[in-house]
């Protein structure tokens, strides 16, 4: 075997960069990036695959989707199913995948080390659990398995997450985009497939389904389309020696990169015409799509970066800026969306007001003003400078990311043509100003290459179609020639009849100019920050940053009032005083946001929060700008109508969210002493005027208590002067102590089980869901808490495979630890198709089936999944940002526990098997007397019998066997419908007893048609899959087998929850948030940096 080629070694690096890096080619032409990070804790690969949805076969959509799930189902040389996964589970890891249109991303991430403790004896040389992940992950790509046993289970899975999106907007709206594409460009797919698609259909036809996925598997994974990355702590050396061991065997079939130059998504049908299309939530959008050139070659100039730059300004000037005067819009986006290699779209998207759908034709004049504009002036070289310096600044300042997020993200850059010293910088920095390029790119945005979508569910009203995947309404019809006329007179607009409120942009001011940082070398980093001021009226918490050493910061601002959520009404109102800010925000914000600097304001249950987080240089200037429109909002009546009704479909539109989303807030509001749910802010909304508002506000900042962090490159001195400008800019009287709000949880009694049901808001959403929660105890015991972490570290992996592989419940599955304001417990949340009451039957089942298998859990496996937790907990900061984010929680959470892993891990070294088995069975465990449970249920109102509409039993009977009849013939056996039919006289089909049906069948075959008996095993086997779609598709609930499955224990009786206040004012309240030290020790009143 030939040694691998180098490539390259020289990367451009961030300027903190202190990794290593080495491209190299094996023999078999599979590229890879290999990464030495010596201060790592996790290790990562990702292998990109140059093949999606576009090649899937026409009379198979969603084919290269399903390769994707079955790669992970067992390998030749590892052939249990779930042996890739319980590998990196037992070392602090989990991995992913998905499929687009022209590639397929497998992704892991590892422990780096065998141990991240530093207490732990490593007693000689270990093997890095990197090598034996990489082992198992090479073999995806040389000796995939499709076992035959798992096909139909992850078929299942597929179509489960195809069901999950089935009411998600932004799937629907897609995949219209692409139904009413050209049918010769393989962007028409339906990329996600479903059981229809991929087993049903396919097998009427005769096909055999696992014989086609690998095939695709044979066709398209070649090491020559596939690229590798590699991130370790080892040296490059030995990652290159590891590489080129375990993914020698991927074979090279020297197939072409995937490029489709020949055909275009939109052809000369389907440009100049619009589409009208009704959401699932109340949106509305207006789009504009120009076919566009491919820029994968354009990688120095990207001028389609100069066109989002000017067409998606926010700033005075702008398209959004004069819109949104006129009323008629709430926020637009311009950018290029690359389709494939040979084709993109230029979009414009603008987020219409009510108004502004009514005018949505001036809208789109307004845009070919604009763009008539940018046409008129010579491309400005000052404006790409403006940019290149930005991306310049951006990459030189780059920090860490997760390892996943670095690997996948690289693999797939790595499939286009940059020069391989370039792979870490990429398209990420503008390299030149080219003028024919950008002038070149603007002959695209014309007004006779383009469609329009126009997305509201009241306007036109007259859908006349559904898309065949979604069953998404539309109408689709050429644009009238009147409005085309009117849009060509817009594009040709000059300076003499052009709307004088349309200008180019100024230069931006908030460039950030000072980017030099203090960098001191210090032992260790400091794992919390100094109170540097703490009197009564606030409270400055700071660390100068000491790990990451760039010029950036990270300011949050706790404005603590109680009257911010006392009631609904004053939630809804902080809540729209917040949004009104914003608003007023936008056009002074947008240069301070394209320069690295931004702010976030909102409402939260204790007042309000202020965040402002970028380049460190003019953070105070946007700051100061945020604190003085707070004060002096001034409420127009215009934007107050417009933000009220956009906040009041917010609202609305969250009852049309995916149940799994919607399910913890009804946990939480049930588990907290004081809180509210969505119902109750919308009955407050409605009836708010500009004037609740304007007498609202000044009352919220009336008093308050400041709670103040500052982190990052910003000195002592500058915390504490950003600090004063918020006491001096708002002027608030001092919130005493006394009347500081306590957060409490509500506490179960032991022995308790409660159920609390709530039907879901959308009619058409076919997806039941349960969250499944266990009270454990106070957050602030700390041996209880390590349990508590262990149990969901043993439990995830065997509750995946159980509960979404094995017994197929759904596609979304969690298990694990859940934490409130001041409580913890055990939960599950799993979104199905099955009942509630099924759901919850066969969570007992599971926690049941784990108790067993911690009895008899060995001592190594014990100690292996505490090794891996501890890992975990131990796992370094990424990133300024996420140490940020981490000293916030702890500071908002008023634990103020900046030691919190530490601790964790000192709980978790002495636990033991046996402590574990007492913990669940007192606390977890089913049949525990002494366990408190609550469930929220959330129902769907639709279901299968719903959906297949009103069909008779006799119907459902004679469909039933005309279908069986097709599939008997599609398998090579002629088929008698009357006999066939006369087997099922006895047989109650609306019943939905799948062994009634099959006995039926068996009968037919053995006794009418004399079949033979492993001829008969063969097509019963399919059969019954079959049914499990067929029979639903009859509005027939189908009884689920449960032979096979682990028996559920017999539990107490629920008790509905049907009044919540009376279930509440029953219950006792936790205690309130404690400092675990006193804060005095955190003190740095005098000490200068």
């Amino acid at each position: 075997m030939a040694p691998p080629q180098l490539v390259a070694d020289k990367l451009e690096t961030p300027a903190l960069d202190d990794r290593s890096y080495r491209v190299i080619k094996l023999s078999n032409q599979l590229e890879a990036l290999l990464v030495q990070d010596p201060e790592t804790d996790k290790a990562s690969a990702s292998v990109n695959v140059n093949v999606g949805s576009f090649s899937d076969a026409e009379d198979m959509p969603g084919m290269a989707h399903a390769v994707e799930h079955l790669l992970f189902m067992g390998t030749e040389k590892y052939p249990v199913e779930n042996d890739y996964n319980q590998y990196l589970s037992a070392h602090s890891g989990y991995s992913n995948a998905y499929t687009s249109a022209t590639e397929t991303n497998y992704f892991f991430e590892v422990a780096a080390s065998s141990s991240q403790d530093p207490d732990a004896s490593t007693n000689g040389s270990t093997v890095s659990p990197l090598y034996g992940a990489l082992d198992r992950f090479a073999q995806f790509f040389i000796a995939p398995l499709f076992l035959s046993s798992t096909l139909d289970r992850e078929l299942k899975a597929v179509d489960s997450e195809n069901k999950k999106n089935l009411q998600s907007d932004t799937w629907r709206l897609n995949q219209l985009k692409k139904s009413l594409s050209s049918p010769k460009h393989p962007y028409h797919h339906f990329s996600t497939g479903n059981l229809q698609t991929l087993r049903d259909e396919p097998r009427k036809r005769g096909v055999n389904i696992r014989d086609e996925f690998i095939q695709f598997h044979q066709k398209h994974y070649s090491a020559n389309r596939m690229k590798l990355v590699v991130l370790g702590r080892e040296k490059l050396d030995e990652l290159e020696a590891w590489v080129a061991e375990l993914f020698a065997g991927v074979v090279n079939k020297d197939l072409p990169r995937n490029r489709w130059d020949d055909v275009q998504p939109y052809s000369d049908k389907e440009l100049l015409t619009q589409v009208f299309a009704k959401p699932v939530m109340d949106n509305r959008t207006l789009d504009i799509y120009f076919p566009y050139q491919d820029e994968e070659e354009m990688y120095e100039a990207q001028p389609s970066r100069y066109l989002s730059h000017l067409i998606g300004h926010e700033g005075p000037g702008s398209i959004l800026a004069y819109i949104k005067a006129k009323g008629w819009a709430n926020g637009l986006s311009a950018g290029v969306a690359p389709v494939c290699p040979g084709s993109a779209f230029f979009t414009i998207g603008v987020g219409l007001t009510e108004e502004g759908l009514k005018q949505y034709k001036e809208v789109v004049k307004v845009v070919f003003q604009y763009i008539s504009l940018i046409k008129e002036n010579e491309p400005q070289e000052w404006i790409v400078d403006e940019t290149r310096g930005m991306t310049e600044v951006d990459f030189k300042f780059r920090e860490k990311s997760p390892a996943t997020s670095f690997t996948s993200r690289l693999s797939s850059i790595m499939q286009h043509p940059l020069p391989r010293e370039w792979l870490l910088s990429g398209t990420s920095v503008v390299r030149k100003f080219d003028s024919q390029l950008i002038t070149k790119a603007l002959s695209y945005i014309r007004p006779d290459n383009y469609r329009l979508t126009l997305v509201s569910q009241t306007f036109p009203g007259d859908w006349d179609q559904r898309e065949r995947w979604y069953g998404t309404e539309y109408r689709v019809e050429a644009i009238p020639s009147e409005f085309q006329a009117s849009v060509r007179e817009a594009a040709e607009t000059t300076t003499k009849n052009r709307i004088p409120d349309l200008h180019l942009p100024h230069r931006n001011e908030f460039i950030p100019t000072k980017l030099n940082v203090d960098k001191k070398e210090v032992a260790e980093p400091i794992k919390a920050p100094k109170l540097i001021r703490n009197d009564e009226a606030v409270r400055v918490w700071w660390k100068k940053d000491d790990r990451f050493w760039v010029p950036k910061g990270n300011v949050y601002i706790s404005l603590k009032n109680p009257l911010g959520k006392a009631t609904p009404e004053m939630a809804v109102k902080c809540n729209l005083y917040c949004e009104l800010v914003r608003d007023a925000l936008v056009e002074y914000s947008y240069d301070a946001e394209i320069a690295g600097l931004d702010y976030q304001l909102s409402s939260y249950s204790m007042g309000i929060d202020v965040e402002v987080a970028g380049y460190s240089d003019k953070m105070i200037v946007l700051l100061e700008k945020v604190l003085v429109s707070m004060r002096d909002l001034e409420v127009k009546p215009e934007r107050f109508n417009i933000v009220k009704e956009r906040v009041l479909r917010s609202l609305k539109n969250w009852n049309f969210g995916q149940p799994y989303r919607q399910v913890g807030d009804f946990t939480r509001w049930l588990g907290s002493e004081k809180g509210w749910i969505t119902e109750q802010y919308l009955a407050e909304v409605i009836p708010l005027g500009l004037e609740d508002i304007a007498s609202f506000y000044p009352q919220i900042l009336r008093q308050m208590h400041i709670e103040f962090l500052a982190h990052g490159n910003i000195h002592k001195e500058d915390a504490l002067r950003m600090a004063d400008l918020v006491e001096s800019t708002l002027r608030p009287r001092t919130l005493p102590k006394s009347q500081w709000q306590i957060r409490r949880n509500l506490l179960l009694p032991p022995g308790s089980d409660f159920t609390y049901r709530r039907t879901l808001g959308d009619p058409a959403n076919v997806n039941h869901c349960i969250e499944y929660y266990l009270y454990v105890g106070s957050l602030a015991d700390y041996v209880l808490r390590a349990k508590l972490l262990l149990l969901g570290q043993m439990t995830e992996e065997i509750g995946f495979d159980q509960l979404r592989t094995k017994e197929q419940l759904g596609y979304i599955v969690f298990t694990g630890a859940k934490f409130a304001s001041t409580i913890m417990g055990y939960r599950v949340i799993i979104q199905s198709e099955q009942p509630t009451e099924y759901l919850e039957e066969r969570v007992n089942a599971f926690l049941a089936l784990f108790s067993s298998r911690l009895e008899s859990m060995s001592h190594d496996e014990f100690e292996g999944h505490k090794k891996s937790l501890i890992n975990k907990r131990l796992e370094k900061v990424k990133n300024l940002d996420q140490e940020s984010e981490r000293f916030w929680n702890h500071i908002s959470g008023e634990y103020f526990n900046f030691m919190q892993n530490e601790t964790d891990v000192a709980h978790l070294k002495p636990l033991s098997k046996q402590d574990m088995i007492d913990f669940f069975n007192h606390f977890i465990h089913p049949t525990s007397p002494s366990r408190a449970k609550l469930s929220v249920h959330m129902i769907a109102q639709s279901s299968p019998k719903a959906l297949a509409g009103n069909i008779s039993a006799v119907e459902q009977k004679e469909k039933l066997v005309a279908m069986l009849g097709k599939y008997l013939t599609s398998v090579g056996i002629n088929t008698d419908t009357e006999k066939l039919s006369t087997r099922f006289d006895l047989v109650d089909v609306a019943d939905g007893d799948q062994n009634a049906i099959i006995s039926a069948i068996a009968s037919y075959l053995k006794e009418d048609e004399q079949v033979s008996e492993d001829t008969v095993s063969a097509v019963l086997e399919q059969g019954q899959q079959l049914l499990g779609t067929v029979l639903p598709s009859l509005g027939i609930e189908v009884k689920v087998e449960e032979e096979d499955l682990p028996p559920a224990p017999k539990v107490k009786e629920t008790t509905v929850i049907d009044d919540v206040f009376d279930f509440k004012s029953r219950l006792a309240v936790s205690a309130g948030p404690r400092p675990v030290r006193d804060l005095r020790e955190f003190e740095e009143v005098d000490a200068k940096l």
